[in-house]
């Protein structure tokens, strides 16, 4: 059991830090894996996996603020495997500790709040979401659409949030930028990225998850796939 669950980390870590070499706007197109790598992995082998594979992409092409996807990356795949689990409450206190530090932080104070808007918004589907989404092994094609919608919205606006933390509560901007108008300037031109990122992720997540997690019930083979998962068919929260 042990060596299927490495190799299973390992196919899905080594394709995450592939996709991470496809650019995608500021980006890379391993955001597109968040969801369904949360969602096939379950939240601690997802968060491996896409800790090992943010790691490696890193390590072999570093750039300038390789720190931000290493943590980043892994967080939202973390919501979205909990998401699918209905573990509503642990979503919510991840972003509350993170949105929370944010706004204490002074520099926060100066940057426009259209920035996060689409943070802000994602808490509020939290719970809705991991209501809708906890028996995504079982829904039709439509429902299942929709779930992974909502889960690849929310997961993608954790990535951002994530780095946001790191940016300003943890102080990672003074390392990079001098001044509060250089810092401001970033911040509101990764904000754009971040709004395109969110229409591409419910969009092109879901475009893929469908079929593929539809093809997945229909193969014998993949039934370990979909039970790898723990607590994929276990207590939900109320």
């Amino acid at each position: 059991m042990f060596a299927r669950k490495a190799a299973l980390i390992g196919v899905f870590a080594s394709l995450h830090a592939t996709l991470y070499f496809i650019p995608l706007l500021w980006r890379s197109c391993s955001i597109l894996l968040i969801p369904l790598e949360g969602i096939i992995l379950g939240p601690k082998a997802g968060y491996l996996s896409a800790l090992i594979g943010s790691a490696i992409a890193r390590a072999i092409e570093p750039g300038d603020f390789w720190m931000f996807g290493i943590f980043a990356e892994p967080i939202g795949v973390l919501a979205a495997s909990l998401l699918s689990e209905g573990k509503w409450k642990h979503v919510l206190t991840i972003y509350g500790v993170m949105l929370a530090a944010y706004f204490i932080h002074p520099l926060s104070w100066h940057l426009p709040l259209w920035t996060i808007l689409d943070i802000l918004f994602a808490p509020s589907l939290i719970y809705p979401a991991a209501k809708s989404c906890k028996k995504i092994f079982e829904e039709s094609s439509k429902r299942l659409f929709i779930s992974l919608v909502l889960i690849s919205f929310i997961s993608t606006a954790a990535d951002s949030l994530a780095r946001i933390f790191l940016f300003i509560p943890m102080g990672l901007s003074h390392l990079f930028f001098a001044s509060i108008e250089e810092i401001r300037d970033v911040f509101i031109l990764g904000a754009v990225c971040s709004y395109a990122e969110d229409i591409i992720a419910i969009v092109a997540s879901p475009t893929v998850g469908v079929p593929l997690l539809l093809a997945l019930r229909k193969i014998p083979e993949a039934k370990y796939l979909l039970s790898f998962r723990e607590g994929a068919a276990g207590k939900k929260e109320p």
